[in-house]
């Protein structure tokens, strides 16, 4: 299994006709077998770093979870196919568990086959607050020096990164992946391992905007969030219900904002700034 940071043989070809070998440092995707309380929960693809930040923040976007203090250990243990993820939650959380257990086989981007009805997949969020009056150009100046904190995509140009943000742009945390979900995931389990509020800024994300990260951004408490790729429509709605400041395809030279409920982005609100 090919890990983080390693290079592998790899051979350029030219427009121009020119051949050349070299190597090229590759992202390391390895699976991950989550389980809690023993019971196998999911299998996901991500990179094997930062496991424990991972295993919070999931427990949280399953809602499994409400704070770090829910989670009374982690056991990461290396195999030869894999790495097992093993998290033990209070007594409190069991039911949380169990009862999600018996609906949910598995998730996906792009499916949810463990789910049995609409309302199981679109379960209602929680209503967030305004943002923090947050300048244009505090996520123009995050664009620009989010470049920075992204060590592993600057050996291998593969993965994602999530990156919490102060009102004036400047980066406060970030945590990378081959997955985005698995990347925001990191870094909201990192902010509850440490005790760090998610509300006072905003969170960049270096991916197109699925509903699926909507929800995240609801369920930590983040007010604002900022994709550099495309929204889908469901992603639009959701974000709408949950009173969640939403901003997509943000460049260095433009941003378009998709949801804005607290008008912090109006015409009249930034000539005031």
């Amino acid at each position: 299994m090919i890990r983080s940071g390693e290079s592998v043989a790899a051979t350029r070809v030219d427009a121009d006709g020119g051949i050349a070998a070299g190597r090229r440092t590759v992202a390391a995707e390895v699976p991950i077998a989550i389980s809690f309380l023993g019971i196998g929960y999911a299998v996901m693809m991500a990179t094997p770093a930062d496991l424990e930040d991972f295993a919070t923040g999931f427990a949280l976007s399953e809602r499994l979870i409400e704070t770090a203090r829910d989670v009374v250990g982690i056991e990461v243990r290396a195999e030869q196919s894999g790495i097992l993820l093993g998290i033990e939650l209070v007594a409190g959380r069991h039911d949380r568990v169990l009862a999600r257990v018996r609906h949910r086989v598995g998730e996906s981007s792009c499916g949810l086959c463990g789910i049995e009805n609409l309302e199981q997949a679109l379960r209602p969020l929680p209503k967030l607050p305004a943002p923090a009056r947050i300048a244009p150009a505090a996520i123009f100046a995050a664009l620009e020096a989010l470049r920075a904190h992204q060590p592993l995509n600057a050996e291998t140009g593969a993965v994602h990164a999530a990156a919490l943000c102060a009102a004036d742009g400047a980066i406060l945390a970030a945590r990378e992946d081959v997955g985005r979900h698995n990347a925001f995931d990191k870094l909201i389990g990192h902010c509850l391992r440490q005790g760090r509020d998610m509300g006072g800024g905003f969170v960049l994300l270096t991916a197109r905007c699925s509903y699926e990260l909507v929800e995240k951004a609801a369920l930590a408490g983040v007010p604002l969030l900022v994709t550099i790729s495309a929204p889908t429509g469901l992603a639009i709605t959701r974000a709408k219900e949950a009173g969640l400041t939403l901003i997509a395809l943000a460049r260095p030279d433009s941003m378009l904002v998709v949801s804005d409920p607290h008008g912090l982005f109006a015409a009249s609100s930034l000539r005031g700034a």
